[in-house]
């Protein structure tokens, strides 16, 4: 399974994943000048960014340690963006990490939610 693949799955299984627990996804794939946001979604009164990293091997560390600063200073930026350039949007807003991690034939391991993993004042 090449990147991309594992991409678009990782993807997938996070809507899944989501969705059962109550969040209903608005957009994906959402790109501006900033950066790309891979799932933005709603839980309740919150608009929630989502932030997917899949990882099929784990030798250059989990999924989560992969955001470094400039990415979190990038999805802030991107978040910011859609905010900016949609109407009707609730007030409040995170960033949310699913993180995955699979073998190398795309069977889960891990699947893991981190709400609020990533401050608005990063």
């Amino acid at each position: 399974m090449n990147r991309q693949q594992l991409g678009r799955l990782g993807e997938k299984l996070a809507r899944e994943f989501l969705e059962k627990r109550g969040y209903r996804t608005l957009e994906t794939g959402f790109r501006c000048q900033s950066g790309e946001i891979d799932i933005v979604a709603r839980k309740k009164d919150c608009l929630v960014f989502v932030e997917v990293r899949t990882r099929s091997n784990l030798e250059f560390g989990t999924p989560e340690e992969s955001i470094n600063k400039r990415k979190k200073q990038k999805l802030i930026a991107t978040a910011m963006n859609y905010i900016n350039s949609h109407h009707d949007l609730p007030a409040s807003w995170r960033i949310d990490v699913v993180a995955i991690e699979t073998n190398p034939g795309g069977k889960v391991r891990r699947l893991d939610l981190i709400e609020n993993a990533i401050g608005q004042e990063e």
